[in-house]
């Protein structure tokens, strides 16, 4: 087990316990601050979604937010049709307005809870893996893969506005019913509500650790290292790349069913330049190389923008704006980079003073470096 891999499981325990023990008694368990924090733990799951394909695999993808919003739309639609089962036709109510005769085929299996919750994530997967095996079969990479993603993002975000007798054009999908989950009607503004947005942002990190922790992860930080390397040994650096793409995927489409929720809309908003960039700087700002430290990153810099519109109405932006700088500029490895340097430090400290540790010290390094190569 590489030192990383380790730093990231000690990681993942203490921000378990603080996501599950420590923020919910941050608040004083008002309806609308466990709101607001369910949603900062959704968005933080999006942002380590794009953490394990760009900090683990080197791939930019610029249109996260596409997956993302994909995810709100299918939970959206469900819930849609559960508030228009009294409508005639039991259509939603911008279909009556733009003279759609019947719910159109593909809105119609979306009335199941089961489907919709496994189209949520599988969508975004096949999504991801027909765009992946274009892009890394043809051997694109860098600027070239963030590109690709970010235009078809937008090229999605402008049908689904244009399309609005089938989704609802610029207003999104509103008026949306409660979710019932097995018999249990959801309150979004509940305890109950928050700790199962927490459960799912933990399984999802536990879900990318053991991607990172098996045999796929050593290849793909092999992969981000050197390519032609691997490809040289054998391996089919295509279809890693994808693996890692689609499982990325998967977890922001998660991110986006949550999102739907807390917020109980779903907008083309969500596929929008200014959510995807957003996504690329909470990962930064956390720690890329980190999927746990993205989703502290995530998490963070949405509590801390909640609290400065608070404070600071107008300058709130500019003030954010300028610890972004501040952090690409002394943390350009985010703050688990510096956690990271502090760690070594004391390491070396310790190999100093004690007999024998510096060898050991240095074999784990030795071991370490070995797996990411």
């Amino acid at each position: 087990m590489n030192k990383g891999f380790k730093l990231d499981c000690i990681g993942y325990a203490l921000f378990a316990a603080f996501v599950l023990l420590i923020m919910p008694w941050m608040v004083d368990f008002s309806g609308y601050e466990l709101n607001s924090y369910a949603r900062y733990l959704a968005l933080g799951l999006v942002a380590a979604a794009l953490a394990l394909s760009w900090g683990a695999a080197g791939i930019l993808n610029l249109g996260q937010a596409l997956t993302f919003g994909i995810g709100a739309y299918i939970m959206a639609m469900h819930l849609k049709l559960k508030a228009s089962a009294s409508l005639p036709g039991g259509m939603p109510d911008f279909m009556g307005w733009t003279n759609v005769e019947s719910l159109p085929w593909f809105w119609q299996p979306f009335d199941s809870l089961v489907f919709t919750l496994l189209a949520g994530i599988g969508i975004p997967v096949v999504l991801a893996c027909l765009l992946g095996v274009f892009m890394f079969r043809g051997r694109i990479t860098g600027v070239f893969v963030a590109i690709i993603t970010l235009s078809l993002m937008l090229a999605v975000q402008l049908w689904i506005i244009s399309e609005q007798r089938f989704t609802g054009g610029e207003n999104g999908i509103t008026g949306l019913a409660p979710l019932t989950l097995f018999g249990w009607s959801v309150d979004t503004y509940s305890l109950a509500f928050y700790y199962l947005v927490a459960g799912c942002l933990l399984t999802g990190l536990a879900v990318g650790l053991g991607l990172l922790r098996s045999k796929a992860g050593l290849v793909l930080r092999a992969i981000k290292a050197d390519p032609e390397r691997v490809r040289f040994f054998g391996y089919d650096v295509a279809r890693f790349e994808t693996v890692a793409f689609a499982t990325s995927a998967g977890i922001a489409g998660v991110a986006g069913m949550l999102y739907a929720l807390v917020l109980e809309f779903a907008s083309p908003t969500y596929m929008g330049l200014s959510i995807s960039l957003a996504i690329v700087i909470w990962a930064a700002v956390g720690g890329r190389e980190s999927i746990v430290a993205a989703a502290l990153g995530g998490i963070g810099v949405n509590m801390a923008e909640g609290r400065l519109s608070d404070l600071f109405f107008d300058q709130w932006t500019l003030m954010l704006g300028v610890i972004f700088i501040l952090v690409v500029l002394f943390l350009p490895r985010g703050v688990y980079g510096l956690i990271d340097s502090a760690r070594d430090a004391l390491e070396q400290r310790y190999a100093a003073r004690v007999p024998g540790a510096a060898a050991s010290v240095a074999s784990d390094g030795v071991h370490g470096q070995g797996e990411t190569k």
